[in-house]
């Protein structure tokens, strides 16, 4: 104990995020009011500390010390995240995270109006009650840092800091999440005035106790596809793309965290820190508003109008005015040879920059003004820019022919308007700004002079007129352009969000574009003086035959002799056509023939595919390595046609962003963007699975999880023992630990077929050479198969069920009298359905003593059959067999096609014409949209087909515009 006033020493001065209800209710106080009050926050947290520590002797003497340790840092976990929710147990997770109160088992948890469970909370941590017994009833002993060091750990939660010690565990294999938060980058002294967890639920509108969890989820290094899909109950059973949406936003929080600590270091060094320039830079949740206070102090700057003011020793006067008016004689500061106080005017002057400046970093004031914008028509405005109409390229301004003369309300404009007029902007063809009415600057102004910044004494008329102009020049300097950047900020970031969310989505729709199984296809590479590229793939994917082939220079009936001989010969009836150059003379070709029957006694047809970012990927080091005889043309061939037979296992291989199925994906962020289609990638690769034991390297590395390292470790693991048996093989993969072990194993599948005709294979080898050698012989390598031979198949493996759920899943089963090796069998399914008849989902689960939301997956697992695939839901290439012209449209039409892309302002059609059809995103209503479908969202993605009317047909533009009918 004698220790614990040192301690107390050695704790930041900065305000912690615990005393952030005294920070909101605080204001522009003066300096000596702050000096006062910092003491007074040390003092109150003084008597918390010898709880924590009261505690911890009584953890340490009862017989289960290691388990009263993990207690003590997730109460602590709990306590820094300030929010205000009582812990339940999670039994079959093996974690102890937030969770909401559940009186009603199936009520909604509510986010708001937790400040009555404030005493709960304080009970928890000052000592271990009845819920002691419950919060660690189905945990194991840690093995993580002694709880002396926790204490510093537990107050730094709410920045960016990576576990400095990973537990690994042999009897739980999937390794429990880690407790411990070392390693700390931001310190304690420079914590925000904002609670982190308050911040990302009100930006996010998701529910506090989620945000916790969701931050020590991430904190732990869990990737997205493994909380989507194994922590439902611990995320509220969020989506993919909001777990995305959840971890941007604490990026961002935290970057400004970042930001804020490198700045305060910076001009504490130089000696610029004052306590309220701290106090303002500890308030800034936004990088706006961190550059707005600190863009004064930026290296380079001469400094501003205020600050110069200060130097001529004014800001005195400058206080006096709003203090203490009487006394004040702005006549004493003039200096006649001084520059800036040679007379009254420039004096003034000076008084008036330093107000100025006063009020416009007021976080009052500040926030009084925003309130008066959302409550008025605030525009944003484009027009063409004089410069441009006289020099620019017509074809250019052609472009944005609709913003040359553009204004609408920021609460309604569209996200592809504000990055069109972004785009217009930075080509310098459009003049953007801001139109705040001047009825916001009269109430402002009035409300600053009578309420806010009232003098507490009379003031004299000539001090009255300085006050007004003060507040007149901060807002028309420094508060108005701050606003304007601010709405500017916050359009351009929210479209780019969404540009960014609409090309994920359109991309996972596309890579779970069901695959065309068990038929040979040939791959066509459209061309015109180069000639068409043609390979031919198996249905297995290996490459068959490759040609070339000169169909659009006076050859096309010679070529079409090789080419039905390469039908008949391979007994291919599908071609694949890529989009690109001479698509549609090499489409007319094909389907002319398929007309006449020329391919007979061949049943052909034909489909279009992208063949975006074909070429790219043809050059690549991948494709080097996969096809090195191959020339780069004939690669793209072969590609296309894998596009259909597998388009995930082939689209993998090519960057995302060249896929092409975004908007503006040059102008957003390419970090974002490169981050959440990467995110998608493994997303999808996660929740389709791959078979361990034929998947290739670049598959693999996109699994949950592995990275290349990883990938390539498994690949060799495998080359050099065989196939893997089981998922525990796993852990003998070298740089493959629990954590990683943990996020992928439920991803990665085991065909039981395949597995048991190798071991059987491996043992009647064995048994051979046991015949054929004398004892010991053979010692290490015959020491090698029987040690492979000793892993068992485990039919659980060819599931989604994780393996830290095998022991729930195998009790699921004896309650069901069930066997493992029936998984996917029609048996199976009717066990299962005779007993939650009976008992309930939620009844069954309690029984089991597990989550409603394990057991759906355990279910599912058990009942789903075998060779599952979730792209089997998802709609198949759209084969024709002839072609329609663009001059053939007639407005009425009625005509089926394929989603090529998606926008926030429509969906444009592959109609079969060569010129994609917009539906409008006012023709997409729920009515149109197929019921049986789970969507996450009222649109269309890539590769749905649709049935559409034409309605309008502009040949001069080649636009068409389409309405939806159906989806089929």
């Amino acid at each position: 104990m004698s220790s614990l006033p040192r301690r107390v020493k050695s704790v930041p001065k900065a305000p912690t995020s615990e005393e952030l209800p005294s920070f909101l209710k605080s204001t522009s106080e003066s300096e000596e009011e702050e000096e006062e009050w910092e003491p007074k926050r040390k003092i109150a947290k003084r008597p918390r500390l010898p709880k924590k520590t009261e505690a911890k002797p009584k953890k340490a003497a009862a017989p289960r010390s290691a388990v009263a340790r993990k207690m003590v840092k997730k109460v602590a976990i709990k306590e820094e995240v300030d929010v205000s929710l009582p812990t339940a147990p999670v039994e079959d997770n093996k974690m102890q995270l937030l969770k909401p109160k559940e009186e009603n088992p199936g009520t909604k948890p509510k986010s708001l109006n937790r400040m009555p469970e404030m005493p709960k909370k304080m009970e928890i941590n000052s000592f271990q009650g009845k819920n002691q017994n419950s919060l660690v009833s189905d945990e194991k002993p840690s093995t993580s840092v002694p709880v002396v060091k926790q204490e510093k750990c537990e107050e730094e939660f709410a920045f960016d800091e990576q576990p400095s010690k990973k537990i690994k565990l042999n009897a739980c294999p999937e390794g429990k999440p880690v407790k411990n938060l070392g390693g700390n980058k931001i310190k304690e002294e420079f914590e925000m005035n904002w609670d982190i967890v308050q911040a990302l639920s009100e930006i996010t509108n998701v529910e506090p106790w989620v945000c916790a969890n969701l931050i020590r989820l991430f904190q732990e290094e869990n990737t997205i596809p493994f909380i989507a899909r194994y922590r439902k109950e611990l995320i509220n059973n969020l989506e993919a793309d909001a777990l995305r949406e959840v971890q941007h936003a604490l990026e961002e929080l935290r970057t400004v965290a970042k930001k804020t600590h490198t700045m305060i270091q910076k001009l504490k060094k130089e000696g610029k820190l004052s306590s309220c320039l701290l106090k303002g830079l500890l308030n800034c949740r936004t990088l706006e508003e961190l550059d707005h206070v600190t863009s004064p102090y930026k290296t380079g700057s001469k400094g501003t109008k205020a600050q110069r003011a200060k130097q001529l020793g004014l800001e005195p006067a400058a206080l006096a005015l709003l203090q203490n008016p009487v006394e004040l004689n702005l006549f004493s500061y003039i200096r006649p040879n001084t520059k800036g106080l040679a007379n009254i005017q420039e004096v003034e002057a000076g008084v008036q920059h330093i107000l100025a400046d006063i009020f416009a970093k007021d976080k009052d004031t500040l926030d009084f003004v925003r309130k008066l914008c959302q409550q008025r028509y605030i525009s944003i405005q484009s027009t063409l820019a004089k410069v441009s109409s006289k020099n620019g390229n017509e074809k250019d301004i052609d472009k944005f022919q609709l913003y040359h003369e553009f204004s609408c309300n920021i609460k309604n404009i569209q996200h592809h308007q504000i990055l069109a007029i972004n785009r217009g902007e930075n080509l310098k063809i459009l003049t953007v700004k801001v139109n705040i009415p001047d009825g916001v600057k009269n109430e402002f102004c009035w409300w600053c002079v009578n309420e806010r910044w009232r003098p507490k004494q009379f003031l004299k008329p000539e001090f009255m007129r300085l006050l007004r102009s003060s507040v007149e020049d901060a807002y028309k300097r420094l508060i108005y352009p701050l606003l304007c950047r601010e709405f500017r900020s916050k359009l351009t970031s929210d479209a780019e969000k969404e540009s960014v969310m609409m090309f994920g989505r359109n991309l996972r729709q596309l890579l779970l574009t069901s695959p065309v199984r068990g038929r040979a296809l040939m791959g066509v590479d459209p061309g015109y003086k180069h000639g068409c590229k043609l390979a031919i793939i198996s249905p297995t994917s290996q490459i068959l035959h490759t040609d070339v082939v000169y169909l659009h220079s006076g050859q096309g009936f010679r070529e079409a002799e090789k080419i039905k001989r390469l039908l008949l010969q391979y007994n291919c009836s599908t071609v694949v056509i890529g989009n690109g150059t001479a698509c549609r003379e090499t489409e007319a070709y094909f389907a002319d023939l398929i007309m006449k029957k020329y391919f007979a006694p061949l049943d052909v047809v034909y489909c279009i595919v992208s063949e975006a970012g074909a070429s790219i990927y043809s050059v690549s080091p991948e494709a080097s390595k996969e096809m090195p005889d191959l020339d780069p043309n004939l690669r793209s061939a072969v590609s296309i046609a894998r596009r259909v037979q597998d388009p995930l296992a082939e689209l993998v291989k090519i960057e995302p962003k060249h896929i092409g199925v975004g908007m503006y994906q040059h102008d957003v962020s390419q970090t974002l963007l490169k981050a959440t289609l990467d995110s998608v990638v493994e997303e999808c690769v996660s929740f389709v699975g791959v078979d361990i034991n034929i998947c290739s390297e670049i598959l693999l590395r996109h699994i949950a999880g592995l990275n290349t390292n990883r990938a390539k470790n498994i690949i060799e693991w495998r080359e050099k023992n065989g196939p893997f048996i089981n998922r525990e093989q796993l852990k003998e993969v070298k740089g493959l630990g629990p954590k990683t072990f943990q996020q992928c194993a439920g991803f990665i599948r085991f065909n039981q077929e395949y597995i048991k005709t190798f071991c059987s294979n491996k043992k009647n080898e064995l048994g051979n050479r046991a015949l054929l050698t004398k004892a010991g012989a053979l010692g290490k390598k015959k020491s090698k198969v029987t040690s492979c031979v000793s892993q068992q198949p485990n039919p659980l493996d060819q599931t989604c069920i994780h393996p830290e759920s095998y022991h729930i899943a195998m009790r699921f089963l004896s309650l069901i009298g069930g066997n493992a090796n029936d998984i996917g069998k029609s048996d199976m399914q009717q066990k299962v359905n005779v007993v939650i008849q009976k008992e309930g989902l939620e009844g069954t689960a309690k029984r089991l003593n597990t989550t409603m939301h394990t057991l759906q997956l355990i279910i599912d697992g058990l009942t789903q059959p075998e060779g599952y695939d979730i792209r089997t839901d998802f709609d198949k290439p759209d084969f024709k067999r002839s072609i329609v012209c663009f001059e053939d449209l007639n407005v009425g039409a009625i005509l089926t096609g394929k989603v090529e892309n998606a926008t926030p302002f429509g969906v444009f059609v592959d109609i079969g014409v060569g010129k994609a059809g917009l539906i409008p995103v006012r023709s997409i209503t729920e009515a149109k949209l197929s019921k049986v479908k789970k969507r996450r969202s009222l649109g269309l993605g890539p590769g749905e087909r649709v049935e559409v009317k034409v309605l309008n047909v502009d040949i001069p533009r080649l636009r068409i515009t389409l309405d939806l009918i159906r989806v089929l």
